[in-house]
């Protein structure tokens, strides 16, 4: 969660109100802008 809340801003209330694939969805998003390479 704490890779989501550094790129995207999010505070914790929001990525508490996410679901499960909703957190999965928006790590890959944050994960693909880091440009980090696996």
């Amino acid at each position: 969660m704490a890779d989501i809340a550094v790129i995207f801003s999010f505070t914790l209330t929001e990525l508490s109100a996410l679901s499960l694939s909703e957190l999965i969805q928006w790590r890959q998003r944050a994960y693909e802008r880091s440009g980090a390479q696996q």
